[in-house]
């Protein structure tokens, strides 16, 4: 599997190089003063978003990160030269906490945004700095401060406009594969997708959003059922979210089922997080394309007009429904801001 969605890292950023002590030794000074030049700065551990990456999958086999020390100071008034900062890319979307003590030391939303995690040590002052006219010959130079060290625990949560939720083999994958260019893994039997996967749809005239299909769900995944939750995490950021229910082959035709299973992934959503009950949310049916389907579509469309939740009837195999899916999430997503 080559998504990684949480890692622990231990960083540690560079010791400043110290201060010199020296003293001119020009022939034609021949009692030539201090010249100690101060120590460079140690480099910083930061951590910086790169919207081209979609795992922590780079942090889960480097566990340590050491950034170089900063140079001592030399005689003849030279520095020491500065260590260049560490810099660890990570997805848009990444949470940083110390480990140590469970706190969130920020977030990266936005490409190239960066977060220091661990400042450089500071470069010690060489002894040029304590000249003074009661002591023109100082012997004294501090010592470059040391690096911080500390263990990080990162954790993604996906930015994506619109979160596509449902139990397993209701056709979110194929749903996704067919809006976009994604290409996740479709088979007929349960938890065929792992990893959530991220796909890029087009809303024409140059407008465009990310859905992200969430691997399936069962009752009872808040507390870890099934994929538990790992992945619900993911949803936490979208705008929208659409509840895929489906009929399942050897059942009765019963609109009660469909409303069963979004009522389960509703609950789900709730105890896994409140604040998902306030997010926007449409009901697709999938599977139109079989006769059962059709006569279940009105009953559910009455039921959950009374919530106000949108109703969408589609198949992925024939295509039927989808354009009439891409309108309704366009109206929603139209003028809305970057998910948080």
């Amino acid at each position: 599997m080559n998504f990684v969605d949480e890692v622990e890292i231990e960083v540690t950023s560079g010791k400043g190089g110290d201060g010199c002590v020296s003293f001119r030794r020009e022939r034609h000074m021949p009692k030539g003063g201090p010249d100690g030049g101060d120590g460079g700065r140690g480099a910083s551990v930061i951590l910086r978003a790169d919207q081209q990456l979609t795992t922590l999958l780079d942090h889960r086999y480097t566990r340590h990160y050491r950034a170089k020390n900063g140079q001592p100071g030399m005689g003849k008034d030279r520095f020491g030269v500065s260590a260049e900062d560490l810099i660890l890319r990570v997805p848009v979307g990444t949470l940083i906490f110390d480990a140590d003590q469970d706190i969130l030391l920020g977030e990266l939303v936005n490409h190239e945004g960066e977060l220091v995690v661990a400042q450089g040590g500071k470069g010690g002052r060489g002894n040029l700095h304590y000249k003074s006219s009661i002591n023109q010959a100082p012997r004294k130079a501090e010592v470059g401060q040391p690096g911080q060290s500390l263990r990080l625990r990162m954790e993604l949560k996906l930015l994506a406009d619109v979160g596509v939720v449902g139990f397993p083999n209701t056709g979110k994958s194929t749903l996704v594969s067919r809006l976009s260019r994604a290409r996740p893994k479709i088979a007929d039997y349960p938890f065929t997708t792992l990893v959530p996967t991220l796909g890029m749809v087009s809303l024409g005239d140059h407008n465009s959003f990310v859905m992200a299909d969430v691997p399936g769900l069962i009752e009872g995944a808040h507390k870890g059922a099934g994929l538990g939750h790992r992945f619900l995490r993911h949803v936490e950021r979208c705008k929208i979210l659409v509840h895929l229910v489906s009929w399942e082959m050897g059942e009765e035709p019963d609109p009660g089922q469909l409303l069963k299973r979004f009522d389960i992934l509703e609950r789900e959503m709730k105890l896994y997080q409140t604040s998902l009950a306030d997010k926007i949310r449409l009901v697709a049916i999938s599977k139109l394309d079989l006769p059962e389907v059709r006569g279940l579509v009105e009953p559910v469309k009455e039921n959950l007009a009374r919530l106000g939740i949108p109703v969408i009837a589609i198949s992925s195999v024939n295509n039927e429904g989808l354009d009439d899916l891409l309108r309704e999430l366009g109206k929603h997503l139209k003028g809305s801001d970057t998910p948080t």
